[in-house]
């Protein structure tokens, strides 16, 4: 009996060590995000700002923390980034908008065409349908400019000057991207506030500017967050050429295969046009397609 006892005790002291080695190894091997200390300045849209403030350093913590470790959204942000950024960038350069509203779009959408809200906001710049139309956006039955990445970015750059002339600030004007113009104005003149960071806010609003310029940090230097994602594994941005459409398509699947493509292809890099017919009124299109060297073609050409 005695012998048993000691048999089974050794039994569990190599199994409980064994355990201990494993769960040391695993410990060791594990991911880390190690989180760098919070600037106390932070430079948007050409204007410093000291973020030194305990509030303001404590949002803004909130808004990497929550970020950072949401990795699966976060890491496919860093991935579309790397194909949609250059062409947002040229965009905002040429109408005049500061390149750091390029991360007010990630907050919107995450970068994905297709995102939508739960109140019917859509694409990469989130527009509900009105202010879609206020600003030029064209949806029907057949298409969606809200989802076309090129007029929508024009669109948001539209209403950026507009909130900007209005509140004289570039933060404001990306507040008031969530909270509406009327809404900020109404806040700041009650509350006798003449900036962002003085303003107390709905919940939304007051954490808009702040997921903002989190995205900002992350995006600028995400190997400081613990994103490491080799160049390769980014997604690349696609080279395509644009073929202008003046006569209306009855089937755009078919319409597709003449052209050396399919449908799925045409869908990927035109994303606003919602059916498989296109009926010419008004308004001409131009249709994006890859170039010839582009490594985007029909599954059966790789056969």
């Amino acid at each position: 009996m005695i012998k048993t006892l000691l048999l089974l005790s050794t039994i569990v002291l190599l199994c409980a060590k064994c355990s201990e080695n494993i769960t040391t190894k695993a410990t060791s091997k594990s991911p880390q995000f190690i989180l760098p200390e919070l600037p106390k300045k932070i430079k948007f849209a050409g204007i410093e700002y000291d973020i030194s403030d305990l509030d303001i350093q404590e949002k803004l913590d909130r808004e990497i923390l929550t970020n950072v470790y949401y990795q699966s959204a976060t890491s496919q942000i860093i991935k579309r980034a790397n194909r949609f950024f250059p062409s947002i960038e040229k965009i905002l350069k040429q109408e005049n908008i500061p390149d750091d509203f390029k991360y007010l779009a990630c907050i919107e959408s995450a970068l994905i065409p297709h995102a939508e809200s739960p109140v019917g906001a859509k694409g990469f710049w989130q527009f509900m349908p009105e202010t879609g139309a206020e600003y030029n956006l064209l949806v029907n039955d057949e298409i969606d400019e809200r989802i076309d990445l090129s007029k929508s970015t024009k669109a948001a750059c539209a209403y950026l000057h507009k909130a900007k002339d209005t509140l004289k600030d570039w933060l404001l004007a990306a507040a008031s991207y969530n909270r509406g113009l009327g809404g900020v104005k109404r806040d700041m003149e009650w509350q006798k506030s003449t900036n962002y960071f003085d303003t107390e806010m709905n919940i939304e609003t007051g954490r808009y500017v702040y997921r903002m310029l989190a995205m900002k940090l992350i995006l600028e230097a995400p190997e400081k967050y613990g994103y490491n994602i080799p160049e390769n594994q980014k997604y690349a941005p696609i080279k395509t050429k644009s073929i202008a459409v003046t006569k209306s398509i009855e089937n755009i699947a078919e319409w597709a295969i003449q052209k050396g493509v399919n449908y799925k292809i045409i869908k990927k890099l035109n994303p606003w046009l919602l059916k498989n017919s296109l009926h010419i009124k008004k308004h001409n299109y131009q249709i994006l397609f890859p170039t010839e060297d582009e490594n985007l073609r029909p599954y059966s050409s790789h056969l």
